[in-house]
């Protein structure tokens, strides 16, 4: 079972920019398809962006679509999250997620390895 910790949150007005890491521990990350899912206060878990286990495929939500990329480098076990442009509806706690198999999913039963979290807050 892979195990991820994520980091690079913090505080940001609006309009700016972070960058969040999820680092994978083992020797199979590069067989997993990985997620990206964050949890405002009062909130559902709510899907972000996917990334297959190759990096060929990304799938996002609309919310972020635009401005936020996915992206992953199997050789340093690690994902990342470039968000841009953010905004107060932003603020939640990231969480990065793995899942065997290649399907993109969506849905957060659906991946069975998660991080603790990271915090965001972006301020008007």
């Amino acid at each position: 079972q892979v195990q991820l910790v994520e980091s690079g949150g913090g505080l940001v007005q609006a309009g700016g920019s972070l960058r969040l890491s999820c680092a994978a521990s083992g020797r199979t990350f590069s067989s997993y398809t990985m997620g990206w899912f964050r949890q405002a206060p009062g909130k559902e878990r709510d899907f972000v962006a996917a990334i297959s286990w190759s990096a060929g495929s990304t799938y996002y939500a609309d919310s972020v679509k635009g401005r936020f990329t996915i992206s992953r480098d199997n050789a340093k076990n690690t994902m990342f999250l470039q968000m841009n442009s953010l905004k107060p509806e932003d603020t939640a706690v990231y969480y990065c997620a793995a899942r065997r198999g290649a399907v993109l999913a969506v849905e957060d039963r659906n991946y069975n390895a998660w991080g603790q979290g990271t915090q965001v807050t972006v301020s008007s």
